[in-house]
Order: C-alpha cells, then structure tokens, then sequence
C-alpha cells in the first residue's frame, strides 16, 4: 500500500498537438478510493495508463510511495490492473486464471488456492471456480478479471471502468462489493468511469476530468453541494443540475417570471464580460410545485413526467409571462435533460404532459456562476 502522486504529468500522443492529459497534478492517499470521472475522451484512462506505465509520459513525474516510476517498466510497479476487456486466458479455469499471476510469482499452492477462494467468496465466483472463460457470462468474465487483480494484494490497485459490461442490478451489486473489499483490503485504488453515479457512490474522494485538465477533487458531497465551476455543476448529479444564464437587475436574477436574489457578494463579482448576467443552477431537488397564488415563482409547460414510484421528476420549459418559453434564459450547456428544467417531486398528485405549473427555487441552495469564466461566484 503507497501514497500516488503525479506531478505536473503531460501526455501529448504522437501527432496530436494537443495534450491528452494536461500538466496534472493529483495526490491520492495511502489506502483511498479516488475515482477519476469525465466524459468520453477526457484523458482519465490515459491518467491510468500512464500510472500503470503502459503510456509514456511527456512532461512530470509520477511516484508510487517514494518511489518514482515514472520510466520504471509496468511489472516493477506492483500494480495490478482491471480492464474493460476480461483478457483471460481461454483454456485455463476461473481458478487458474485468478491465481496465474501468484504461480508466476512463487507462491505455494496452498496459499493461492486461499487467496482464490476468498476473492470468489467475495465476487460471487465459488461454484465457476472450475468453469473454463467460455462457459461464463460476460459479467462473470469480468468479475474474474477482477479477482485475479485482487488476489496479488498489490500495492495500487487501478480499474479501468470494469462494470460497463455488466447489466443495471449485477453493476450495482459489484460495485457495493468494490468498495466494500477496498476498504477492508485498505489498498490504494484508482477508479476510471464516466458513469457518475459510480463515482459518487463508489469514491472516498472524486477527481473531475475535462479535455485533459483537471476540473475539481474532493468528497462527492463537496462536488455536488459546492461546484467549482458550470461543468462539474452539469456533470455530477443524476438529473443533472439545471442550469441556465439569466439577467441580473437590482440584485437579482430574472428566472421565467421570478426574481432569484443573489447572495451577498456575487453581484460585485460580475464583471463586464459577464454582460449583465448571471448563471444560475438549481439542483432538481431544490425546486418544488407551488400554487398559481404563489409570486416568487415562474411558469414551467410540463413537457415529460416519470413516475419512479417513491420519486418523480417532472421536465418542462420554463415560459416567461407572456409565454415566452425563451424568455427564461438558454441553458448554459446541453444536460441530459436536452435542456430541460428539471424538478423533483413526489409521487402523488403528478402533473399531466402538457399542463404548466408554478415552480419555486430554493433560493438558498441556489448555485451562481459566472458566464464569462464560468466559475462559482457564492
């Protein structure tokens, strides 16, 4: 177990002129779960690669412990690596395959078949023990994957998105078995995913990643209550944050038909490139339905309901009071509502597709943004 530092890492692939990973600079603790999320392409799994010394790097110095690996080759990392792909050997058995690595490395039989046999308690794996790869689903393929990774007891362990190929309820039961097993291992683990349920659920602490740069680090509740900036905003949260740029007069900011008054301080932030305006981001849980009386409050056109049975969400257009569904300002950036207002309610009395409702913010739980640097402002 060994404290991971990159240091001012670069990585700029031959014949790109842009960096894939870009001056990072990141430590993770002895015997922490850092998950490292982004969308497609950002560079998380070059991070991972250049850790596990199977990419070069271009400028910086990584250290693993004291040590530093930054040209050192991959089998003197003691690291042991899970992939997206099961790269298991066909003709040997599950448990063959889960304890090749300790053959190579000398440990006596009796051992191996120990350290197998726990990690096949632990991933579901006991009666395939003897099952050759084939025989096997592709989730149980992966899981033995993860097993052999396990069994090493390696220094760092670095996990390359291993549940994207499994189905919806295996993948939430093998990352509660994850986590669970790193935090009784307590070995130095380093998660790539763009799914960001997984990271907020999984990780000790999340390393956001955007165009190869570093965005923000912390605890998934410091990411999702206090965003550095619109794109962490956007990204962490399941539906997403709302966001939306809108004009800023006396202090507030004009939503739809209400006025959102902005907290002390972040109306002397705005500059000039800002424009006059101001992004404002609402979690979908800090909104709710209100009656047609209430007067801070704007107008939303329900254009989609789901019923999840102890939640729903209702997704709509805000409309300005002339019924302008423009009026309330264009989302900063495409969420996964398609630029949707977002709110969370409960399961009873759920609107119909195609009524409009009032809806009213919790102005204290209200994120702002600047529109020119896009970063927080409260």
């Amino acid at each position: 177990m060994a404290k991971v530092v990159f240091d001012h890492v670069t990585r700029i692939y031959p014949g790109s002129d842009e960096p894939t990973v870009s001056d990072l600079s990141l430590e993770v603790e002895d015997g922490e779960f850092l998950v490292l999320v982004g969308p497609s392409g950002c560079g998380k799994s070059t991070t991972l690669r250049m850790l596990a010394g199977l990419e070069d790097v271009d400028q910086g110095r990584i250290f693993i412990g004291s040590t530093d690996v930054t040209t050192m080759q991959p089998r003197d990392r003691d690291i042991a690596m899970v992939f997206q792909n099961y790269a298991l050997y066909p003709h040997m058995t599950v448990a063959d395959n889960m304890g090749f690595a300790l053959k190579i490395a000398g440990v006596p039989k009796d051992e191996i078949r120990q350290r197998v046999e726990e990690a096949a308690k632990i991933l579901d794996l006991t009666e395939y023990l003897d099952r050759k790869p084939k025989a096997l689903s592709g989730g149980q393929r992966q899981r033995v994957a993860m097993g052999r990774a396990i069994v090493r007891k390696p220094q760092v362990f670095l996990m390359d998105e291993p549940l994207s190929n499994l189905d919806a309820k295996l993948r939430v039961q093998t990352r509660t078995q994850i986590a669970a097993l790193q935090r009784e291992l307590g070995v130095t683990t380093l998660y790539v995913t763009h799914d960001q349920t997984e990271a907020l659920t999984m990780g000790d602490r999340i390393a956001v990643i955007r165009r190869g740069t570093l965005q923000q680090v912390g605890t998934p509740t410091e990411l999702y209550d206090r965003p550095q900036n619109v794109f962490v905003a956007g990204f962490i949260g399941s539906p997403s944050m709302n966001l939306g740029t809108y004009p800023v007069a006396d202090g507030k900011a004009r939503v739809g038909g209400c006025d959102v008054a902005l907290p002390e301080g972040v109306a002397g932030r705005l500059t000039a490139d800002d424009g006059g305006r101001v992004t404002v981001g609402f979690r979908p849980e800090d909104a709710r339905l209100v009656g047609a009386g209430e007067s801070e409050a704007f107008s939303m056109k329900v254009v989609n309901v789901e019923d999840l049975g102890s939640d729903g969400y209702v997704y709509g257009d805000i409309v300005g009071e002339a019924g302008d569904a423009s009026a309330g300002g264009r989302p900063v950036r495409v969420s996964d509502q398609n630029r949707l207002t977002t709110v969370r309610v409960g399961p009873e009395g759920l609107p119909k597709v195609g009524a409009t409702v009032r809806v009213a913010i919790d102005a204290a739980k209200a994120h702002f943004f600047s529109p020119a640097t896009e970063l927080r402002l409260n």
